[in-house]
Formats: C-alpha cells, structure tokens, sequence
C-alpha cells in the first residue's frame, strides 16, 4: 500500500489549530455496508490508521473491500528533547488526520454483518479515540 504522507504540501509546518465541533462531511455510509465512525473529536495518526487497516483485513480475509475515509495531511512537529526555548518551531515528527465527531473512518462492504462488527471492534482498540459501529 502506498504510504500515507500527502506528496506535496503547500506549506512544511502548520499551526496545530483547535479540533472542535462536529464534521461538516463525511458523516454517512457512501461506498460499503457498514462504517467505523468517531465518537469524539482527536487526532489519528498515519501509524494508527495503517495498524487499524492490517487488524480489519485481517480479520475478514479476503471476502469484501475495505475503504479509508481518512488521510493525514497536517504535519505536527516536535522540537528535541533537552532543547532550549526559542531557536524556531521544531521538525515534522508525525502526520495525522484532524478527526471530527460524526466523521467515517473505515467503510466495509461485500461482508456478513458479525464479521465486520467484530473487525471494527478490534480496530477500535488501535484508535486513540471512541468509536462506533454504523450499519446502512
């Protein structure tokens, strides 16, 4: 699979801004049967959604598709540690995917019901916020 870093940015670093409210798309079941959707607002990081894909395709194996309704495309940066103030903002350590209440996550289709819901349950665990389970 292709890495999940944008190619190309218009800026290197951004502000990391508040993560309030409810999304504003991307709040409904459009390609598969069933959806994982955020229960509260956060940050996911591309090492987080690449360990919840592996955990879903493992577990429904090669019967139906599964879509990422989410990209990382904010840089947060981190300056070194035992570094002193000042000296400008520090480098790009990780990217994540400003994630809102409501937003889809991961869609599946082409799968019985029991399965993607047990999928979905094991792929909560790797997401550092709440989530749940929507069905078409």
């Amino acid at each position: 699979m292709a890495s999940l870093i944008p190619a190309k940015t218009k800026y290197r670093k951004l502000q990391k801004r508040r993560n309030k409210g409810l999304t504003k798309s991307g709040d409904y079941v459009a390609f598969g049967e069933f959806a994982l959707f955020a229960k509260e607002n956060g940050f996911i990081t591309t090492n987080q959604i690449e360990s919840a894909r592996i955990t879903i395709t493992r577990k429904i194996k090669k019967a139906g598709k599964l879509w990422i309704r989410i990209f990382p495309d904010k840089p947060l940066t981190k300056k070194p540690a035992e570094t002193r103030m000042g000296k400008g903002k520090g480098n790009v350590e990780v990217w994540v995917a400003p994630v809102k209440r409501g937003r889809i996550l991961f869609e599946l289709g082409g799968t019985e019901e029991g399965i993607a819901k047990e999928a979905f349950r094991l792929a909560a665990y790797k997401l550092p916020i709440k989530s749940g389970i929507k069905v078409r």
